[in-house]
């Protein structure tokens, strides 16, 4: 019999950062790597990534990377696990080379070229295990289930899917695959819950692209339409939409010459027309009843430059009236109110807004019946639900629980549980560290508690700073205290807090100076403790204190000076001599 675990390392209980792992006997199989962008306490924060530990202690059991499609809560992370270690990663050709474009933006990884390019019809023979795919529809083309066949049955991650009968060939769900796993035997089933709350059908993409070319046709002004660079099928909706109604397309964004443009190459992404494409900057050239300005971009960027266009800050668009502003992607629910503060300064601005997602029920991934079909089709014997907070996992148990799987086989999960196959059931036999690695700049991992802590502080209080030059060996302070404040008052209007500040510092600090045990710590800590106090108490906030102690001896200063002097003096006496000479 042969030794099967899952190991949950990322992607449950939070939206995004997708990363599992399969191990079978000595072979670990990782099953996508993903990022997530950050939330708003995370101040400063890039992106966030999963913790490798539990990979890099045995890296040298790893067989490949599988990847399932090519957003980035699937790959966006492999730049930084690849850097440190190249393993295969295996892809459909437009995943592999979105995943080519994530790496380009890390330095270390570059040059790593192990990548291959696989496709439905692949198998991956590693001796007792096999690996295979099957077609899913999701919002980007080439999407992909996973299957490793082991000698205990068929273990299946779905990856991002929905059901989707309209879908066009790139998009299509490859049922009679499905079933066929499912007939041979699924031991375990990884499913995508993102959506597993929604009870009500997902509008198939047929309609979206009706809607979407109704919207161009009823309306006689310019029309703004933001997107996703990665969401590839509502790019192509655009498209066809603005060429029924005879309109060109201007592209703007991050991503447009990379995404769009290797989806294009790729011909992922069809053009109906070649004269379709035009450069923003002609956009001038053209009646604004013939235009549609199509702005791209990462998570939360769109947004952005929606909101820079309304203030007529954006470098190439400025909204004006009887602009319409149509907003195609569903926004997650911490982006809600970046959305309406969006939607109010486009009507301030004059134009017109509309969101696709307030008249239609969209989503890239599975509702509850898209679910049941998944699992009706695989018939698995355990289901473990992943891609989701709580929540979601739950409902997806609800969903497996009402097709007849069996309470105790449906098993949520915690980040960094390792599951292990034994007497026929999957038993937690350990926990490791699952804990977010921060990307900030150029510093992965460098980034703690205490700094996002200090980050909120300063944001949410300001910062305190008082500057103080002693002479240790005088035992006294040379120079009054200085007090600086940015962000938590403005000094010129509170002179009293100040002076008072100037005070406790110089207290304390000439307390310290008269104490035979100085310590530079207490002295610090000392000063971050009386401020600290005062400061509460009279403003009821917590600034980041900072105190600054300069030392200064004067009278050694001085000697050191005279003795440089009388130095250069028996220098030159020898040069003059060695020239006599």
């Amino acid at each position: 019999m042969s030794e099967i675990k899952l190991d949950v390392l990322s992607g449950v209980r939070e939206n995004g950062k997708n990363m599992y792992a399969v191990e079978v006997d000595d072979k670990i199989f990782i099953l996508d790597c993903g990022l997530m962008y950050p939330e708003n306490e995370l101040l400063g924060i890039d992106i966030v990534i999963p913790n490798f530990d539990y990979l890099e202690e045995n890296a040298r059991k790893i067989q490949g990377i599988f990847l399932t499609h090519g957003h980035a809560d699937a790959i966006g992370a492999l730049p930084y696990f690849i850097e440190n270690h190249p393993v295969p990663i295996f892809g459909s050709e437009l995943t592999i080379a979105l995943a080519k474009i994530a790496c380009e933006n890390v330095s270390k990884a570059k040059k790593f070229n192990d990548f291959h390019i696989i496709d439905e019809q692949t198998e991956i023979d590693f001796d007792d295990v096999t690996v295979s795919f099957f077609k899913t529809t999701h919002s980007v083309p080439d999407s992909l289930g996973i299957v490793l066949q082991t000698p205990e049955g068929n273990i299946v991650y779905t990856g991002d899917f929905k059901i989707d009968q309209t879908a066009t060939s790139d998009y299509q769900t490859d049922y009679s695959r499905i079933a066929e796993i499912g007939n041979q035997g699924v031991l375990a089933l990884l499913s995508d819950s993102t959506n597993a709350e929604n009870p009500i059908e997902i509008e198939n993409e047929k309609d979206v692209l009706d809607f979407i070319s109704e919207t161009f046709e009823y309306h006689s002004g310019r029309i703004v339409v933001s997107a996703h660079s990665s969401n590839i099928i509502r790019i192509q909706q655009v498209f066809e939409a603005a060429y029924q109604n005879n309109r060109k397309i201007a592209l703007i964004g991050y991503d447009v010459e990379k995404i769009v443009k290797t989806a294009l190459r790729l011909n992922k992404l069809h053009i109906p027309d070649d004269d379709l494409l035009i450069d923003i900057h002609d956009i001038g050239k053209y009646d604004d009843d013939e235009l549609v300005i199509l702005q791209t971009g990462r998570s939360g960027e769109p947004l952005k430059s929606l909101q820079k266009m309304a203030l007529g800050r954006h470098k190439s668009v400025k909204l004006k009236h009887g602009d319409l502003v149509l907003i195609t992607t569903t926004p997650s629910p911490s982006m809600e109110t970046n959305v309406a503060k969006t939607r109010d300064m486009i009507f301030r601005a004059g134009a017109n807004v509309k969101t696709i997602s307030d008249n239609m029920n969209l989503s890239g991934h599975a509702s509850r019946n898209d679910l049941q079909l998944m699992f009706n089709l695989l018939k698995p014997k355990f289901v473990i639900p992943v891609q989701g907070e709580y929540r979601q996992l739950f409902a997806t148990k609800e969903c497996a629980l009402e097709v007849g799987i069996p309470d105790e086989n449906v098993i949520l999960v915690n980040k960094g549980d390792i599951l292990e196959y034994t007497r026929d059931k999957f038993q937690l036999i350990q926990s490791v560290d699952a804990s977010n690695t921060l990307i900030d700049g150029i510093g992965i991992g460098d980034i703690g508690n205490i700094v996002l802590r200090d980050r909120k502080l300063l944001a949410e209080d300001g910062i305190f700073i008082a500057v103080v030059t002693i002479d240790r060996r005088k035992h006294k302070i040379v120079d009054t205290p200085k007090i600086t404040s940015r962000g938590f008052v403005y000094v010129k209007t509170s002179r009293d807090l100040i002076a008072e500040s100037r005070e406790i510092v110089t207290k304390v600090v000439q307390n310290n100076l008269d104490n035979k045990e100085f310590d530079w710590t207490h002295l610090k800590q000392d000063i971050r403790d009386q401020l600290n106090h005062y400061l509460y108490e009279q403003t009821k906030r917590h600034p980041v204190i900072m105190p600054v102690i300069m030392e200064i001896n004067q009278s050694h200063m001085k000697k050191g000076h005279k003795k440089v002097k009388k130095e250069n003096v028996k220098q030159q006496k020898n040069n003059s001599k060695s020239k006599n000479k």
